[in-house]
């Protein structure tokens, strides 16, 4: 006996596949993620020249960089439209604040073969980006964060007490990055043309900075042998192209993809420090890794789960799902 139509079984939703733009945008942010992960071999071969002025190099160069990208990328207006409004400007003029300092440390720490703590930093950046949720966006923690974020608590308090003071590099590392991103987030401006604002706000103090230094002792841009001119050029691509790759995947993978792939970075910077440059691990680093890092396998868990509970309400609701 044939089947009615009234007998048939429901039509099931169809889970799309992984698309080709996912596809791309997986591979774009896990490129960026990696580039900023290597970018410590880059910055270690400037370790000749002194953190400020590969931050001015930085910002001066990102500039020259950003200038025809944003034309090109026809993101003019804008740009225009960001630097005409006194909210966005003030807001872009304290985040550049935030990521000059960031960086500044960040280049600091190579220099003083303190990779592991700018690791750690990175690591620790997630957990406080959830706390800043919490804060500021009155965004609630769900238990398995609130154990991440105690774990992540204890990690930081047994270095400290194995060290007798706080680990800064890292602890200023999380906190600012952090709040970086959360004054981004709520800031109305693109990512490209948002941080050539910021570079233009660095700008003037970069430049006042470098003809200051060549009145004095010199500048490596001017006294440097080729390979250290020509480092000091790239430090704008190695700002700029990460951003640009992360970027364009972060509009085309979930967040959830997204969230677990920020720990190429730390995981690259740990293990180049450890292998490559042999800065030593101290029986209280591996305690509090291995705190920060459950901490972070129970949040990246429990961000997983609640993704997955979204995609299957998604498709119960017919509803198209994210890729």
């Amino acid at each position: 006996m044939t089947n009615t139509a009234s007998d048939a079984a429901p039509p099931q939703p169809i889970v799309p596949g992984p698309s080709r733009e996912a596809l791309l945008g997986t591979i774009s942010a896990g490129t960026g993620y990696a580039l900023w992960g290597f970018s410590v071999i880059f910055y270690k071969q400037l370790m000749g020249v002194s953190p400020f002025e590969v931050l001015a190099h930085r910002s001066v160069w990102t500039v020259l960089l950003l200038v025809p990208a944003v034309w090109l990328l026809h993101r003019f207006g804008l740009f225009r439209a960001a630097v005409k409004d006194r909210k966005v400007l003030g807001a872009l003029a304290m985040t550049a604040a935030l990521i000059g300092s960031n960086w500044f440390v960040f280049i600091y720490s190579i220099n003083a073969s303190r990779v592991v703590e700018t690791s750690l930093g990175y690591y620790i950046n997630p957990l406080v980006s959830v706390l800043i949720g919490v804060l500021f966006l009155s965004e609630k923690l769900t238990r398995p964060q609130l154990a991440a974020v105690a774990l992540a608590a204890l990690g930081v308090a047994n270095m400290t007490y194995a060290m007798g003071t706080l680990p800064w590099i890292s602890l200023f590392l999380a906190f600012s990055f952090a709040a970086y991103g959360y004054l981004r987030k709520v800031t109305p401006v693109g990512p490209v043309e948002g941080l050539l604002v910021e570079m233009l706000v660095l700008l003037p103090a970069s430049l006042a900075y470098l003809f200051w230094l060549e009145g004095t002792a010199g500048t490596s841009f001017m006294l440097g042998d080729p390979w250290t001119v020509f480092l000091l050029v790239m430090t704008g691509p190695m700002t700029a192209v990460p951003l640009l790759l992360f970027t364009y995947g972060a509009q085309r993978i979930r967040l959830a993809t997204l969230g677990l792939m920020q720990y190429f970075a730390p995981t690259i910077q740990f293990l180049i420090a450890v292998k490559f440059y042999g800065e030593h691990l101290t029986q209280a680093h591996l305690v509090t890794f291995a705190l920060i890092w459950t901490g972070l396998a129970i949040f990246s868990f429990d961000t997983w789960r609640r993704e997955r509970e979204l995609r299957r309400l998604a498709r119960l609701g017919g509803a198209k799902e994210p890729l």
